[in-house]
């Protein structure tokens, strides 16, 4: 595909560029869309597709449009009237999934996770009752942060899969359980490097739920403290496992918002 098209469109034309040298195609075709010019690019390439030229568009490492640059582009091209064709090729998440090992029949892709702690636990708890395995990608420099707010938002028994560097010259696949992660990343600082796939465990079925008397004094507690407060005191106060108090808490907030 990528010799038969006339232009190539890549996310780092550096990058592609050794690709296309591989296998003696010429990087002179090679123009660059990012997540920083892709609506530019964008009008650049319907213009040569209106001439009847075609051309190929190319991420780094992963899908376009799959937390990669590429989805305006499709659509911007799909109302020009002109035929997206997609080439079947890498994606992080379905290779991850593949050699994860949870064996969980359905699963959620997140992607990219905010930035930002706070903000990055308000969405982990918005999918913390959710019984798919979830996806997310990321990066090495906010790899620590990420997983102490996993840690923190799911509990220390759930299972996490890191995935890293898949198809690379380092790929390297670790899975263990959320309490153990921090220890197991802080064992070894190459642990920490690379991109990242994380596959966490989905929230447990509750077979039975909490018995009466102790969902009246979670939801009591819940009226007037912080979820985790509520939640350390309901363990004291009834004995209740900590992760179904937990679980039926972030359930019980959820409705109440």
């Amino acid at each position: 595909m990528l010799a038969a098209a006339d232009v190539v469109a890549a996310e780092d034309t550096r990058n592609t560029s050794h690709l296309l040298t591989h296998y003696n195609i010429s990087a002179n075709r090679l123009l660059a869309l990012h997540q920083h010019n892709e609506r530019v690019a964008a009008e650049k390439i319907i213009g040569l597709l209106a001439q009847g030229q075609a051309v190929a568009l190319v991420t780094d490492a992963g899908t376009p449009a799959v937390s990669d640059p590429g989805a305006l582009l499709v659509q911007s091209v799909r109302a020009a009237g002109h035929r997206i064709i997609p080439v079947p090729g890498a994606n992080a998440a379905v290779t991850a999934l593949s050699a994860g090992g949870l064996p969980a029949p359905h699963f959620l892709f997140y992607g990219f996770l905010p930035n930002k702690s706070a903000a990055r636990c308000r969405e982990l708890q918005a999918l913390a009752g959710l019984p798919y395995t979830l996806v997310f990608y990321e990066a090495p420099h906010r790899i620590l942060e990420c997983v102490a707010d996993l840690q923190s938002v799911f509990g220390d028994e759930r299972r996490i899969v890191f995935a890293r560097e898949l198809t690379k010259l380092f790929e390297s696949i670790h899975a263990c359980a959320l309490g153990e992660a921090l220890d197991w990343l802080n064992s070894d600082a190459n642990n920490q490097r690379g991109e990242f796939v994380l596959l966490v465990s989905g929230a447990p079925e509750r077979s039975e739920g909490l018995d009466e008397e102790a969902e009246r004094i979670l939801g009591v507690l819940l009226q007037d403290l912080p979820l985790k407060q509520a939640v350390q005191l309901a363990v004291q106060i009834t004995g209740t496992s900590k992760n179904e108090l937990y679980q039926r808490a972030l359930e019980l907030k959820s409705k109440a918002e």
